[in-house]
């Protein structure tokens, strides 16, 4: 066992490293774009950090770590911080000064590890509004640490917090002293089952981190140095939580303030009848912003005005002219330069068709619904919307917190299921996962579905939305029958509402446009090009025969829809966009957009999903949403058929 004068040097500081560290929705992310300049998605409801993001601050390295309500290995969240943090040579701890008794808890423990650590006291605004005062100075004495306030999303308290971070140090008055843990009073205090077990396995652990880890039972240091399982971390964590509610009593006086408007509108958002009213409100107010303005109004100005009517044929124009002039240079044979042209600006030209998509048709819709999703995620909506709906998703297997993965799926099925990570059990992420990426939509394949449903009239708009919400809810609850195990209890933080501000809102929709340029841009471009490639062959052709009894015959659909599926194996908004400008009637047109909406994921999403759900359930997802999409499809024209004499 290292003596306290070892203890010592172990603080010294080896490594310029801060690492933010702080229970969610605390505000770390806000800090670590204030202080390196790199901006992470910001937004208000826990959880939105769910990996590791590094910057640099002056000479330091900073680190921003997914939060969490304390160290141990629960969970992913818990255990990927807890590593980061036992390498750690500076703590910055953003606390929620809104929520100081329950956030205090994971300052304490990090205390009590001997960890140098600076306080970032963040919504001082909320506290100052709702009346509330807290000691500053009782604070920082009691905990013996500096405790900055700051409002990061105004950048408040900024400056004088990036001056403190070269006066960090580890506080002169944690709760477990190290040396304590030297005396044999220390046996009977945690319950160690002899003094030989205690000294032959906590002997061989060097650092007080690891050893109050030990001392609270977690798994991987118990593992680690072969300690005896009968601990009784209870007693550490009652005590501290003794602790905790002492020192908030001390320095926080409750407000005689009230936010009552918020208040009463947070009550009216979870209600089991007028929220579900509210959220009605919310959807129609979608569908007018993006369904009708975007889809309508501005995207007939981008994509036939601008694009049909200016840029294509001024491409077309003089890509062919100048791949004449090169061919009567060079005399390329004719083949050849057809087959150049028609790659270029063709039926699926990249320079013509991809471009023409992409800026035209698809980026208004998604900047339009990313611009309303931030509004949504922003205001503090999200988390309300997952208690709402949290007995219904129960019946699928899930609880409310689902809801935020299966929101942000309509922006992007890809970092959806990334964000899964976030619920609490296998099942749930494997349930989670699969609707995703069955029957949610992404932003950029919901904006052509929106585009083209209204060209179907109202009832048929209602019909789709009513198949794909009816299978949504037959996956889910078929899943929830044959998958073993039971939904786990909604544990999840109501933050205040906010007026969203409006530079993070334009900053996220920004960040968030670029990834879908870049990622939708590069796939179209690989799509249109092997696209034309195989038109070219002949092997396109080959592809549409082979299909066509199933899109013609069984689903009742034009033959060259073939080509739309085809386009969609790249990317389902790819396939989604290849229905554009096809003359469909109203059933077919209600076919193909159902059919599309649940085939194939993107070859994004497949990747993340058998990074995340393994290879079998991948595979198994993968195959299933095109049996399904063919299926489903199939049947919705038959039972069309049967009722009006087809």
């Amino acid at each position: 066992m290292p003596s306290c004068h070892d203890e010592q040097k172990e603080f010294a500081l080896k490594k310029k490293n801060i690492v933010l560290v702080g229970n969610p929705n605390s505000g770390k992310s806000v800090v670590f774009h204030s202080l390196t300049g790199i901006y992470t998605l910001v937004s208000n409801y826990p959880g939105t950090t769910l990996s590791i993001v590094q910057g640099h601050y002056k000479e330091h390295s900073v680190v921003d770590t997914p939060g969490v309500y304390g160290l141990s290995s629960i969970n992913v969240e818990e255990k990927t911080t807890k590593d980061i943090v036992l390498k750690a040579d500076k703590i910055l701890n953003v606390v929620n000064a809104m929520h100081l008794e329950r956030e205090l808890f994971l300052t304490l423990q990090l205390i009590d590890m001997g960890l140098p650590l600076v306080v970032a006291l963040n919504f001082m605004d909320e506290v100052e509004r709702h009346g509330i005062k807290i000691d500053l100075d009782k604070l920082s004495h009691l905990l013996g640490v500096k405790v900055i306030p700051i409002v990061a999303i105004k950048n408040k308290g900024i400056p004088e917090l990036r001056k403190s971070l070269n006066l960090i140090k580890a506080s002169t008055k944690p709760l477990f002293n190290y040396c304590q843990f030297n005396t044999s009073g220390a046996f009977n205090t945690f319950n160690y089952s002899t003094a030989n077990a205690y000294y032959s396995g906590f002997s061989a652990i060097k650092t007080r981190r690891e050893l109050l880890l030990a001392l609270e039972g977690d798994t991987d240091i118990m593992k680690k140095y072969s300690l005896p399982a009968d601990l009784s971390p209870e007693i550490i964590y009652t005590e501290r939580r003794r602790r905790v509610n002492e020192i908030t009593e001390k320095v926080k006086a409750s407000g005689s303030k009230k936010d009552g408007f918020k208040k009463r509108l947070g009550s009216f958002m979870v209600h089991p009848v007028y929220g579900f009213l509210f959220l009605a409100g919310v959807l129609y107010l979608a569908y007018l912003s993006i369904g009708v303005f975007v889809a309508q109004t501005v995207v007939n100005f981008t994509e036939k005005t601008i694009m049909q009517g200016y840029y294509v044929p001024l491409v077309q124009k003089s890509v062919n002219l100048l791949i004449n002039s090169i061919a009567n240079i060079f005399s390329i044979p004719n083949w050849l330069n057809d087959a150049v042209a028609n790659i270029l600006t063709g039926e699926f030209g990249i320079l013509t068709m991809t471009v023409a998509y992409v800026f035209g048709l698809l980026l208004p819709l998604v900047i339009g619904f990313y611009l309303f999703l931030a509004l949504m995620e922003d205001s503090g909506y999200l988390p309300r919307l997952a208690f709402l709906i949290d007995k219904f998703l129960v019946r699928l297997g899930l609880n409310g917190k689902a809801i935020i993965p299966l929101i942000l799926g309509f922006g992007c099925v890809t970092m959806a299921t990334i964000t899964t990570r976030m619920l609490n059990t296998k099942r749930e992420k494997t349930i989670a996962s699969a609707l995703l990426n069955f029957a949610v939509p992404c932003s950029a394949q919901l904006a052509v579905i929106t585009a083209l449903i209204a060209f179907a009239g109202g009832f048929f708009t209602l019909t789709y939305v009513m198949i794909i919400v009816s299978f949504f809810v037959a996956l889910g609850t078929v899943l929830n029958r044959f998958i073993p195990g039971n939904s786990s209890s909604l544990v999840l933080s109501l933050p205040s509402l906010q007026v969203p501000q409006i530079r993070n809102i334009i900053l996220k929709t920004f960040v968030r446009t670029k990834h879908f340029l870049y990622e939708a841009g590069l796939w179209f471009l690989i799509g249109a090009f092997l696209i034309s490639v195989l038109q070219l062959t002949g092997i396109l052709k080959f592809l549409e025969n082979l299909i066509e009894p199933v899109v013609v015959v069984w689903m009742g659909l034009p033959k060259k829809a073939a080509l739309a599926y085809i386009m969609g194996i790249v990317r389902r908004d790819f396939g989604a966009a290849g229905f554009y400008r096809m003359a469909l009637t109203q059933i077919q047109l209600l076919v193909a957009l159902v059919s599309i909406t649940l085939f194939v994921p993107c070859i994004a999403a497949i990747l993340i999903l058998y990074k995340e759900r393994g290879s079998k359930i991948a595979t198994l997802i993968w195959a299933g949403t095109i049996i399904t999409a063919f299926f489903v499809g199939g049947m919705i024209f038959r039972i069309w058929g049967l009722f009006n004499g087809i």
